[in-house]
């Protein structure tokens, strides 16, 4: 699909002839968009916008002024490879959000899913990995090769280190430096030091979670962080339980693959 030219876009913008853009979208003033981008239907550019290539981008995505997205990674050890950004559909990017593309050495490909809010002043940085349904509020700032599993939320201003993960419904709390991986299903925060305070059940009952789910995980916190078992120890009696379920199932499999450690 070439550039349509009943696309609506503002005479300021500057776009290469070569990128693939739907009639659907429409490009705000002072937005420049380069070579090897393509748009799904329906995305909106407000203004002042940079888009880089190769990036794919998928449908209903918003962009909010002052974001850059697909440029070079800030990695010395890049040297012009062609790596990409992949962003999926019905994403809210807002004002000054910077994502880089991959680099060789890692992936080669950075990658954002569906329906997510990138809030205002967050940098996602090469090689990362973004899930379904997260949050990430002002500032969060992530370290190239970090994986947030879906419906996570990283509170403002949190530095996230270089390959951690962050689990599926794990909430950080604002101001929280993260350098171990974040476990499902957590509140974890910096209050005194950084640790994880436990279950995230309120997030659960939002998402509709049943009792019984809820309960069960519950339960596997109490074995991880308030017994006196070691992790090691902890994983082993939650594996001897014969109606753990498949989220605490989840949980044990996210700590046996940690290569940093989790926060407890």
């Amino acid at each position: 699909m070439a550039q349509s030219a009943s696309m609506t876009s503002h005479p300021t913008a500057i776009i290469h002839p070569r990128t693939k853009i739907p009639a659907s979208c429409e490009i705000g003033p002072y937005c420049v968009i380069g070579h090897h981008v393509e748009l799904g239907e329906g995305c909106q550019l407000l203004s002042h916008i940079t888009l880089e290539g190769p990036t794919k981008i998928g449908c209903r995505n918003r962009f909010f002024p002052f974001s850059s997205i697909g440029l070079a990674p800030q990695d010395l050890s890049y040297a012009g490879e062609a790596t990409r950004l992949e962003i999926g559909d019905d994403n809210t990017i807002r004002e000054f959000v910077t994502i880089n593309r991959g680099t060789a050495k890692g992936s080669a490909l950075t990658r954002i899913g569906d329906h997510n809010l990138i809030m205002a002043y967050t940098h996602i940085a090469h090689d990362c990995v973004i899930g379904n349904h997260v949050i990430m509020a002002n500032a969060a700032t992530l370290g190239g090769h970090v994986t947030v599993e879906d419906w996570a939320v990283v509170g403002a201003l949190c530095p996230v280190h270089q390959f951690v993960r962050i689990g599926t419904h794990a909430y950080v709390g604002g101001g929280t430096t993260v350098t171990q991986d974040v476990l499902p299903f957590s509140k974890t925060s910096a209050e005194r030091n950084t640790h994880a305070f436990g279950l995230n059940a309120i997030g659960l009952e939002r998402r509709g979670f049943s009792k019984e789910r809820i309960r069960r995980i519950h339960h596997a916190y109490k074995v991880l962080l308030a017994s006196k078992l070691n992790t090691s120890q902890a994983l082993e009696k939650l594996k001897a339980e014969a109606d753990r379920g498949e989220d605490v199932e989840m949980l044990i499999r996210f700590i046996e693959a940690s290569e940093r450690g989790v926060i407890k």
